[in-house]
Order: C-alpha cells, then structure tokens, then sequence
C-alpha cells in the first residue's frame, strides 16, 4: 500500500454554484480523502471561501499542478500545505514576556505544532527564558534615527532562519509601512482591546479609573493601520468594582495569552482567510 500524506488546501474564488463540486471532484479522481472541509461563501462581497484537509497518495508538485489547472476556470486563488511540515515562527517581544512565555510553553508540550526558530526584541530582558528554551535571541535596539536599520536587520532575521510567520508578542515598537508590506499576512500582532479609548501608557490604570466591566484581547495581521489590521480573534473577560489596576492588569495578561495562541494556531494550521479587511476563520 503506498504511503499517503496529508495536505491543507485554502482557496478563494467568485461565488458560483460548483466549486465544491470541482474541488473535490478533483480529489477524489487523483485518489485522495477528505478528512474535513468548510466553506463559507460572502453575500456581501460574493466571494467563496473553503479549506480542506486531505490525504492524498500523490506528492505535492503532483496536486499543486492539478490545482494550477482548475484555477484559471474558477478564479481561484489558493494555497496548499503539507500538513506534517511545521510552520517556522519568529517572535518579537519588548519587555512584557508572558506572551512569549506562554508561546514557549505551548509549543514546547505540543499545544501549538509551530517551531519557533528565534526571538528578536529591543531589549535584553527576555534572553534567559528564550534561551532557556534553546532557543536563539537576537537584542536589536531600536531609536527613531536606527529604526530603518533595525527592520531590514529584522528582515535578515527572517530570511535567515526561513520564518512564515512573525508574532508580535508584546513587541512594543510600530513597524513601518515599508516592513509592514513586506511581511503582510504573514505579521500577527495582541494588544488589549480598550483601544481606542485607552491609549497611551498604563491602560488599566485608565479602565479602572472609569470603572470597566469587560477586559479583553484583540489578535490581527498587522497592516500600516495602527492596531486596524484584519482581526483573527478576540476574547473578553468580565471585572468589578473589586478589581485593583494590578487584578484587571493580571487577567488582561491571561487573556491576552489564550488570544495569541489561538491566532497562532488557527494561522499555522491554514484555518485563517483574508476577505478583504476581515478575516474568514474556519476553527476546528
């Protein structure tokens, strides 16, 4: 019996009746099995959004072509996967290291099937725990007159260890328009959700001062648009009058972490598609 692998096909094309039926007409003519599929199609922008996870006894050039050739009939734009070969994440963290702490951890039990292949951050502080973990660190301060300088080092990083994804994991730099068009789609940011009202320094000390009874967490691609790129997830936890700035900044920092780590993976595994300013998100 030949050796079957697995694979994760993402597509998007004009919404129209048949594709379902072409797409896994296709595969099931080239031998593979569908192991799980959704799809949604957009009323509003009448496009058609699908992922499927497959095995297949053919090698990926083998149905990377088949799909090459249905493409141009549908309008399709995809993307397909090996899905035993993991994604090779960088991180980028400032001086806040629960986020990178809880992505260590995660991927080190398995939780996230990532490899995390450095760290960078404009600060020392995180080299202990990073390279606790065997893992590389690169400290690349940063001012405004060396931040140039410092993006294309960033983006030597990333070309270095062949990264697909950057997470911002806490990052407390804004990233340039220029770096920002390089990596886009490829860039996921968290920050707490009180933006916009909330900016600035010491944001729980402002929600506590005005009595707020949700606290939450915000994952997104990061775009040019401060804090506006297409959101991934989001979660909320609820606070009282009980709460001290140091309560509501601790469950903010819990919250933040599952976010993360959800956007992470839900991205690793192919389960997020870009509709314009909004994302489709497939969760198993």
């Amino acid at each position: 019996m030949s050796s079957r692998a697995e694979f994760v096909l993402t597509l998007s094309c004009p919404d129209r009746p048949g594709v379902v039926a072409a797409v896994s007409g296709l595969l099931a003519g080239k031998g593979c099995n569908i192991i799980e599929s959704q799809q949604f199609g957009d009323a509003v922008t009448e496009r058609f959004f699908m992922r499927v996870q497959f095995s297949s006894p053919l090698p990926d050039a083998e149905l990377r072509a088949a799909f090459a050739a249905l493409a141009p009939e549908l309008g399709m734009d995809f993307k397909l996967r090996d899905a035993s070969v993991k994604p090779r994440v960088l991180v980028m963290v400032s001086k806040f290291g629960h986020c990178l702490n809880d992505l260590l951890y995660r991927t080190r039990s398995g939780l996230l099937d990532i490899e995390i292949v450095a760290v960078v951050s404009n600060h020392p502080d995180m080299r202990p725990l990073t390279q606790s973990y065997g893992i590389d660190y690169h400290h690349l301060p940063v001012t405004p007159e060396t931040k140039a300088k410092q993006e294309q080092e960033v983006l030597t990083l990333v070309g270095h260890y062949q990264a697909d994804l950057v997470v911002l994991a806490r990052y407390m730099q804004v990233l340039s328009e220029d770096l920002c068009a390089k990596l886009a789609g490829n860039v996921i940011n968290i920050h707490h959700s009180f933006l916009p009202s909330f900016k600035g320094a010491k944001p729980y000390h402002q929600a506590y001062s005005r009595g707020v009874k949700l606290i939450g967490a915000t994952a997104h691609y990061v775009t040019p648009d401060l804090d506006e790129g297409p959101i991934i997830e989001q979660e909320v936890a609820r606070v009282n009058h009980t709460h001290s700035p140091e309560d509501l900044a601790a469950i903010g920092r819990d919250v933040e972490c599952q976010v993360l780590a959800r956007a992470v993976r839900w991205h690793s595994e192919q389960r997020v598609l870009l509709d314009g300013h909004k994302t489709i998100v497939f969760p198993r």
